[in-house]
């Protein structure tokens, strides 16, 4: 009888070290998220985990109740040393550790399986746990939904992505990091310099050298100014150049109303709701004084969205940024 009664009791000292851990170790959050997928298990779990002080003061006061009431046994049948010893082991290895490395690893299985007896105990211990649960509540707060920071979602990414389980792949992997950094970065990292932007006047005669020599320039998309750069009218598209006849003035074929004005610290996730608003997919990028720096398109966006180079059927220069650097560091040296 004796063997009996000290084997239940470590029975449930073991289920309540357990279930503290276990249980716990399942975030609110994670549960939300995993019956809103519709997880059967965490649908059971979520009503008693829910009240997370209310659950913490439960389990507590039944492993305490339950070591206790071991501790004193053990002592009536034992004399005191071995008695004390004896309780630590038992406590320790199959109330504490065995326990608590079970139930942190089948949190979610064992949890859904003895929510029925948690329930129990909850309702047992109400008329203390309760009142020390809604003390808790008002000192501490109820507890706060987790919530991870960009950087932090980014590296769950990359960890999802190298885990052998998971099923996202590299591609998945490129293009939710790429919109993760999407909304911090301005249209002046992504924008091509005005440096290797090509340019014609407005004036200009589009004689049948000009128009080839455009169409080779490697832009599909020409800017169009008036005398200085920094007064641009328009965009001309290479493509507009199909059947224009020599002669034609740059004025009479190019597209006024294609592009926006931007300054260069514009995010690129306002930038983007303007191309979508507008309907337009060119902005030029304008510092404080008025002064044109470049161009940022809706393909860069989308790049910067996916991770990837784009390539234009009609492109003949891959990353202008990248020609942009290579021609600044040849000037320097000079």
């Amino acid at each position: 009888m004796s063997y009996l009664i000290v084997f239940v009791l470590v029975s449930l000292s073991a289920l309540f070290s357990g279930l503290t851990l276990g249980l716990f170790s399942l975030n609110k959050t994670d549960l939300e998220r995993k019956i809103a997928l519709g997880d059967k298990q965490a649908k059971k779990i979520y009503p008693v985990r829910k009240d997370g002080n209310f659950l913490l003061t439960t389990l507590l006061l039944g492993n305490v109740a339950v070591n206790s009431a071991l501790s004193i046994f053990l002592g009536s049948i034992e004399s005191g040393i071995v008695a004390g010893i004896t309780a630590t082991a038992l406590i320790v290895v199959f109330g504490e550790i065995v326990p608590q490395a079970v139930f942190s690893r089948f949190a979610l299985t064992l949890g859904s399986k003895i929510t029925w007896l948690v329930r129990f105990f909850m309702i047992l211990f109400y008329p203390i746990a309760k009142p020390l649960a809604l003390a808790l509540d008002a000192i501490l707060g109820k507890e706060l939904p987790t919530v991870w920071s960009r950087k932090e979602l980014k590296q769950i990414v990359r960890f999802h992505e190298d885990a052998k389980e998971s099923d996202l792949d590299a591609d998945e992997e490129r293009i939710l990091l790429g919109a993760l950094s999407f909304s911090d970065k301005k249209a002046e990292d992504i924008m091509t310099p005005r440096t290797v932007v090509f340019a014609v006047d407005t004036e200009k005669v589009l004689t049948k050298e000009t128009i080839n020599n455009i169409k080779d320039s490697g832009f599909d998309r020409v800017i169009v100014k008036k005398g200085r750069l920094d007064n641009v009218k328009g965009i001309l598209y290479s493509r507009d150049l199909i059947g224009v006849e020599p002669g034609t003035k740059v004025d009479a074929v190019y597209c006024r109303d294609c592009l926006i004005t931007i300054k260069g610290n514009k995010k690129l996730d306002s930038l983007l709701n303007d191309f979508l608003k507008k309907k337009n997919h060119i902005a030029l990028v304008f510092g404080k004084y008025g002064e044109f720096r470049g161009v940022v398109t809706l393909e860069d966006i989308i790049e910067e969205v996916l991770n990837v180079e784009i390539i234009d059927e009609d492109d003949q220069v891959v990353d202008l940024r990248a020609v942009a650097k290579k021609k600044a560091k040849k000037m320097l040296e000079r």
